[in-house]
């Protein structure tokens, strides 16, 4: 037994004696033989495929979404949403000369 072993966490005695947390739990030999699948935290590869699926789709409204909220940024319209193949021809925005103020 260590020193203090035999002390309470309030620092106190106690009637019994602490278990040391080295200590294995019985397995029988004749009972289900059980693994502990992978797992980080609470998330086992189940969970984390459907969470992830998920995520993924949100990500990908989102990203649509903000590319169509900011289409009349003349950056955004000339960078990126010009050169889709089939709609980049709907954000070519050509000014005619005479509504030119410069």
């Amino acid at each position: 037994m260590k020193s203090g072993a035999h002390l309470a966490p309030g620092g106190g005695t106690s009637p019994y004696r602490f278990r040391e947390p080295n200590y294995q739990s019985y397995r029988s030999p004749y009972g289900p033989q059980y693994k502990v699948g992978a797992h980080m935290g609470i998330m086992n590869r189940t969970s984390l495929q459907a969470w992830g699926t998920m995520g993924i789709g949100f990500g990908a409204v989102a990203g649509i979404f903000a590319l169509f909220f900011f289409d009349g940024v003349p950056k955004v319209r000339k960078d990126i949403l010009q050169k889709i193949p089939i709609i980049g021809d709907f954000y070519v925005h050509e000014v005619p000369p005479e509504d030119n103020p410069f």
